[in-house]
């Protein structure tokens, strides 16, 4: 099945209605590429490893969580940007990019996604970001503290880098993916025993410890990864149309 880049475009601003964000990005067509769209690859980042990889599967559309224009980048077109613009431009490939607007979805972000999955209940928003909440915190079913990082473990699909200083039998969490180790401070403002995020960093340690929370660092890119999936799922049901993920390597 074939639809055409503005239908696809438009259904996207419809889901994840961009437009209730105040982004560090531009969410939506970053570059525009064939106006036919039959294959779509899907990453979590536009690497130019990605890029690459998504011309060598004659992708008609690429779409990303982090996409390439940032607002605090320099204007000019040079270097690895220059090589990324060119692949794409050179091969029709569209870049479609979804930063906040993904995170914060309720059916196909990347934290109320993996709240659901988990098992949590009594979902309510969490991390206030401006006027949205891109985050999630409720409950989850009673268990010690060991049981729910290894909970967490098996789902990420990563190690957790983990600060244990609150309760060893937990009943509720919080949720924001990615680079929020800083919001430690809100889940615990907000009462729960754990808070789940993508990264960490060294004040969060003594953090975790001094405000009495159990925290879970399970990687910026895995924990980002949910999202981006969930949204392949969501067109590929919607339009059959071909859709793959482009998994690479990324520890971090």
């Amino acid at each position: 099945m074939m639809i055409t880049l503005q239908d696809l475009s438009l259904f996207l601003q419809n889901l994840l209605s961009p437009q209730e964000f105040s982004d560090f990005c531009p969410n939506g067509i970053q570059v525009e590429g064939k106006q036919e769209v039959g294959r779509l690859c899907f990453a979590v980042s536009a690497s130019l490893a990605v890029i690459e990889e998504a011309v060598k599967r004659k992708a008609d559309v690429l779409i990303v969580h982090h996409g390439i224009f940032w607002n605090k980048d320099p204007y000019v077109v040079v270097g690895t940007k220059r090589e990324k613009l060119e692949q794409l431009l050179k091969n029709g490939v569209s870049l479609l990019a979804y930063h906040l607007p993904l995170d914060a979805h309720r059916q196909v972000g990347n934290n109320w996604k993996a709240a659901l999955d988990l098992g949590m209940e009594d979902l309510q928003p969490f991390g206030e970001l401006g006027k949205t909440f891109i985050g999630v915190k409720g409950k989850i079913p009673k268990m010690s503290v060991d049981a729910f990082c290894k909970k967490l473990e098996a789902y990420y699909g990563h190690a957790a880098h983990s600060a244990l200083g609150g309760k060893k039998e937990v009943s509720s969490a919080a949720i924001i993916s990615g680079g929020a180790h800083r919001n430690i401070d809100q889940a615990a403002d907000c009462g729960v025993d754990c808070y789940i995020t993508g990264s960490f960093d060294e004040p969060v340690w003594d953090i975790a410890h001094e405000r009495k929370i159990n925290f879970f660092a399970l990687g910026h890119y895995s924990t980002e990864r949910i999202g981006i999936l969930a949204l392949m799922a969501e067109l590929q049901k919607r339009f059959q149309l071909q859709c793959e993920f482009i998994d690479l390597f990324n520890p971090f």
